[in-house]
């Protein structure tokens, strides 16, 4: 069961948004973290603006593939503390490692299909 339709998850891209931009200062990281963090945020800002779902601008991604795009993010996010060398550097890591964990859950929680069903006319 889905519990996420694309009108719930939209706001959850832009919660992670920022919270990507967020997050060096209020957790106080630096260096590689904090400069992915920053390229994270302005990644999905783009990728959801341009994503076929509520709150989207340009509409040129659909939703199935930003989901899978999104789930791909997740994995990347888990491995990048061990990929970039901050590891070792618990608040940037942990946080890395949660925000990857809860996009794995976000994924699982999301109905991704719910746009291409809506937009069928019904049966008969």
């Amino acid at each position: 069961m889905k519990l996420l339709s694309p009108r719930l998850h939209a706001p959850l891209d832009f919660a992670l948004v920022a919270s990507f931009a967020l997050a060096p200062w209020l957790l106080d990281f630096g260096g590689a973290a904090a400069l992915l963090a920053h390229v994270i945020a302005a990644g999905v800002f783009v990728g959801s603006i341009a994503t076929d779902y509520p709150l989207g601008i340009v509409k040129l991604v659909p939703f199935p593939i930003h989901g899978y795009a999104e789930l791909a993010s997740a994995f990347l996010f888990v491995a990048m503390p061990f990929l970039f060398g901050f590891g070792g550097v618990a608040a940037s890591r942990n946080f890395f490692m949660f925000m990857g964990v809860g996009t794995i859950f976000v994924f699982i929680l999301t109905d991704y299909r719910a746009g291409e069903r809506a937009s069928q006319p019904p049966p008969g």
